[in-house]
């Protein structure tokens, strides 16, 4: 429970004068640790002065700004030589740099998937890789091994290990039979027992997947709620307006995989026909508004994840040399033997384009979109690197900087129910703040030259961090 805080603005600049407790506990690293190895910046006060700053509220970029970090909270914002640094403070002048908050990524598996049929559990590169690259705070959107997740975020949290804040969503659930490694749900009781039990283990997501029942979801997402927690899908056989009348409180994915669109389909059917009927209606139409005032009327959010869809698309730049770079050698070899083929009988970049309209549209519209890398398909898309890229992909779907920010940022706040503490640079809120060498308002690819990460007021090293996931994934 927080106490009053009082929060004093002058001038532009905005000054947290009050204590307070918070929900989220500090993750400092602990002496000789493997995060510890990797903290740069540890002083306990910090002014970081000169920057342009993005905050995530929304408003446009702002130069010439110094923000304050006491502890591990923002203490000051504002213009620079308008705010009181603390005696004694490490000052570091970042002329020529951007800073935003660090980002929340939506749909951001601690497992990876790639060309060849490879699968493996990245303990070790993917919360190096995803902090490395400025995502302070994931939620996991689908486990495969959710013990390797929950220990994993434990020894974060302990502060021995690197890596971002973990949300740990349980196994996927879905129905129909066959070989999986998802749990198959084949009965309300089935679900609501499935839902207590990782709900008492400690899930705070659940994600339903393409093939469940709506007799099944319902049931979920009843229980969900009675348990005190929350439930997104990947659906198909329930089509978004469907499962916002069920309740659910997250969809994943955007345009493709929405049947709404797709005239005839019977009551939980996936139809094979989704993407061809979805890519043919117009983001700014009637259909695709309908979609969009059922969510927003009922508070559900969009995630994006243009990062990994991209990568079956036909021409698309998806040779990323820092991905290829931390691949293995035979996944890099199979990887690019991929994209080969996909070049020349993936789908068609229009199709891409119309996905990324209706995401626009969607945000336009008034709706919450958030975003996530999504590190799965061939493998393209690596932890970090592809939520970077979903920044330069949403600003060629043409949301200004400014709007990007807010949704790889507080977006994915508000979803987690984490946005009194985190999402946006402001006096009061956790020190989770990304440095990048640049000016990102003037050129999305900056949003590549991270320097700095702090996370709960202390700076890690992304270029050491980085270095150390080369050749590893």
């Amino acid at each position: 429970m927080k106490l009053k805080t009082t929060i004093t603005c002058t001038g532009g600049a905005c000054l947290l004068v009050a204590a307070f407790a918070t929900a989220l506990s500090a993750q400092r690293p602990v002496e000789d640790s493997a995060a510890e190895g990797y903290a740069s910046v540890t002083a306990e006060n910090i002014a970081l002065t000169g920057v342009t700053l993005i905050d995530g509220t929304g408003e446009p970029g702002r130069r010439g700004q110094t923000v304050v970090i006491s502890g591990n909270r923002i203490a000051a914002v504002g213009p620079d030589g308008t705010v009181d640094i603390p005696a004694g403070a490490e000052v570091m002048d970042l002329s020529g740099h951007t800073v935003i908050p660090g980002m929340v990524g939506l749909h951001n598996h601690l497992f990876y998937t790639a060309a060849g049929g490879r699968s493996a559990q990245l303990t070790f590169s993917a919360p190096r890789l995803y902090l490395g690259s400025g995502v302070t705070t994931v939620r996991t959107t689908g486990s495969r091994q959710p013990y390797a997740e929950i220990n994993l975020r434990d020894e974060i949290d302990a502060g021995r290990a690197p890596g971002p804040r973990i949300h740990i969503t349980a196994p996927y659930i879905t129905a129909g039979g066959g070989i999986s490694q998802m749990t198959m749900i084949e009965s309300p009781e089935q679900a609501r027992r499935f839902v207590r039990y990782w709900a008492a283990e400690g899930a705070t997501w659940l994600k339903a997947y393409t093939n469940i029942r709506t007799e099944e979801l319902t049931a979920v997402i009843d229980e969900a709620h009675r348990q005190g927690i929350k439930v997104t899908g990947h659906l198909c056989s329930i089509s978004f307006t469907e499962a916002v009348g069920l309740g659910i409180d997250n969809i994943e994915h955007g345009l493709a995989t929405n049947s709404d669109y797709s005239p005839g389909r019977d009551k939980d059917e996936c139809p094979q026909t989704m993407w061809s009927d979805a890519v043919g209606i117009d983001p700014n139409g009637p259909e695709a508004q309908a979609t969009f005032k059922a969510m927003i009327d009922a508070d559900v959010a969009m995630t994006s994840t243009l990062a990994v869809y991209e990568l079956f698309i036909q021409g698309r730049p998806t040779r990323d040399a820092r991905s290829l770079d931390a691949m293995a050698p035979a996944v890099r070899e199979d990887y690019l033997a991929a994209k080969a083929q996909i070049d020349e009988i993936g789908r068609p970049e229009e199709d891409f384009l119309t996905a990324m309209a209706y995401e626009k549209a969607f945000y336009r519209a008034g709706g919450v979109l958030a975003a996530g890398v999504d590190p799965t398909g061939n493998g393209g898309a690596l932890p970090g690197y592809g939520d970077q890229r979903n920044y330069e992909l949403l600003s060629e779907a043409g949301l200004e900087p400014h709007e990007v920010v807010q949704v790889i940022s507080a977006n994915g706040a508000r979803v987690l129910d984490l946005f009194d503490d985190l999402g946006t640079v402001e006096a009061g809120k956790i020190a989770d703040l990304v440095v990048m060498s640049g000016d990102l308002t003037a050129d999305p690819a900056v949003i590549r030259n991270v320097t700095v990460v702090f996370k709960d007021g202390v700076g890690y090293d992304s270029v050491k961090m980085l270095e150390d996931v080369r050749v590893r994934v």
